[in-house]
């Protein structure tokens, strides 16, 4: 459900679907947040996509270089460069 947010670009529906996993137990990996991170950069949401790589620090989730690209590209997009 996450990976379809990202290819349409739904940064918000994204964010609550990772949201919800943790109010319903489910555990969320890298994929997840990936795609989550995905939809923020497509969506120009760049302190969103940041907020979620916090996130994914905070819980120890495996991270991967695809994660961290997409953040950078939606931090230069907005114009946020120096936060990438």
């Amino acid at each position: 459900a996450v990976s379809s947010c990202e290819k349409g670009g739904q940064w918000l529906q994204a964010w609550q679907l990772v949201d919800e996993m943790v109010d319903v137990c489910v555990k969320r990996d890298v994929c997840i947040y990936s795609a989550a991170v995905g939809a923020c950069e497509k969506s120009g949401q760049w302190l969103q996509a940041l907020h979620l790589l916090f996130d994914i620090l905070e819980n120890r989730v495996q991270k991967n270089t695809a994660t961290y690209i997409a953040a950078v590209i939606a931090c230069t997009h907005s114009g946020k460069w120096l936060q990438a």
